[in-house]
């Protein structure tokens, strides 16, 4: 008799139906893992807030102060001097973040920028050369290590910025309120005695409002009338990956030599919507230079865009502004080195965190209410909204404002 063996295996139908179901499950799960990993990244980041939180407030019962922005140590000297030995200074122009180093866990770099430092060309004094000089004017005096160091605290997991051009990147930038007016510093005055032999001070006292104040001296937790629970401390913004990210990459306007700091080419109500027309109409989060008007353009080199300083004071840089929601556009005053509207924002979707200035960490979504966007800004009295006046931006705006006796209801 013949006997017949039964073939065994799998028919290509039944593999085919095999592969079917793992490619859907794998569809499936991929979404869920990658919203599992973001959601571990948005918890890490609201963790490096929340140690930024607690050593602002170490900082201040050690020395009754906010931490200053925009303050340091200066010479007058030609523009090579501010990076060369021995007249190397920083041009008064730190961020909020130096002087937090031995709050968190930094003491020994704060030991390397709070000493003399022994370069190829001398000793640069105590608190560095300018932190805005670039990697050229770095390789120069042999690198000044501290303003190169990049701190995890200072990083979100969900920013894919790595790396140079950055050269020593932040996610953390200081509220200056609801006003850019003066925002960097004081008109192009740069040593203690003409910001307030010219009255700026008090100019530049009104005209920001946020939690941080522009070179001026000073502020406690008790000038915050607001309550350090309804007023912002810090917000998060995006680093530059050279993409022509709006949120990034700053589009400035045609303007005079005194409006890079004063803000004074954007007095008009609702100047700064104008940088919209360059937005990128296929792709909303970009910019399509070709859309600018004449005069209007994109705004400084590489190394020049959002968040690639952590020490530098510059807006640009370390600062953010309470007027157009989390993840807009950036709309310069003139070029990167002033000021302008400069949005929080983050990769994150739908928001970006910030730290309330009692050390809550909370996120604000894209959509908060943002007042009148043509309303025109604080400034001095005849350009802008007067001084003291309720923020025109909405809940956004007076979250970001410290004494405008504004009461917050709504819950965040």
């Amino acid at each position: 008799m013949n006997s017949q063996q039964k073939k065994t295996g799998f028919t290509l139908v039944e593999l085919l139906v095999v592969i079917a179901i793992i490619g859907v499950l794998v569809g499936l799960l991929l979404p869920a893992v990658q919203a599992a990993r973001e959601a571990a990244r948005r918890m890490s980041c609201s963790n490096n807030f929340k140690q930024l939180g607690l050593a602002m407030h170490n900082y201040h019962s050690a020395f009754q102060r906010i931490s200053p922005f925009q303050t340091g140590t200066f010479e007058v000297q030609g523009v090579a001097g501010h990076s060369v030995a021995p007249t190397g200074n920083n041009q008064y122009n730190l961020s909020h973040l130096p002087g937090l180093l031995p709050f968190m866990e930094q003491q020994a770099l704060w030991e390397q920028i709070s000493n003399p430092w022994q370069t190829s060309g001398g000793i640069i004094q105590a608190m560095g050369p300018t932190p805005d000089m670039d990697l050229v004017a770095h390789s120069n005096i042999g690198n000044y290590d501290p303003w190169l160091t990049n701190i995890p605290t200072l990083r979100c997991p969900s920013d894919p910025g790595v790396g140079l051009p950055g050269q020593g990147r932040t996610n953390y930038a200081a509220n200056l309120g609801d006003s850019y007016m003066f925002a960097n510093g004081s008109d192009g005055y740069r040593n203690w005695g003409d910001v307030y032999s010219n009255g700026r001070a008090e100019q530049i006292d009104r005209c920001s409002r946020g939690f941080f104040v522009p070179r001026v001296k000073g502020k406690r937790f008790r000038d915050v009338l607001d309550g350090l629970a309804n007023t912002i401390c810090m917000g998060e913004i995006v680093t530059d990956v050279g993409d022509n990210d709006k949120r990034t990459q700053g589009v400035g306007l045609d303007a005079g030599p005194t409006s890079r700091n004063l803000g004074n080419n954007l007095t008009a109500p609702g100047s700064f919507l104008t940088c919209r027309d360059g937005i990128d109409a296929t792709r909303p989060q970009f910019w399509d230079p070709s859309n600018l008007a004449s005069g209007t353009g994109l705004r400084g080199g590489s190394e020049d865009q959002r968040g690639l300083r952590w020490a530098s004071g510059r807006p640009m840089q370390t600062a953010f502004f309470t007027i157009l929601p989390p993840n807009s556009e950036i709309c310069l005053s003139k070029d990167h080195r002033g000021t302008g509207v400069l949005p929080a924002g983050s990769r994150h979707q739908g928001g970006c965190h910030v730290l309330m200035g009692d050390g809550a960490v909370k996120f604000i979504t894209d959509s908060i209410e943002a007042g009148n966007q043509n309303s025109a800004v604080v400034a001095w009295p005849g350009t802008g909204l007067d001084y003291g006046v309720k923020s025109p931006f909405g809940l956004w705006g007076s979250l970001g404002t410290r004494a405008a006796k504004e009461v917050i209801s709504e819950e965040l």
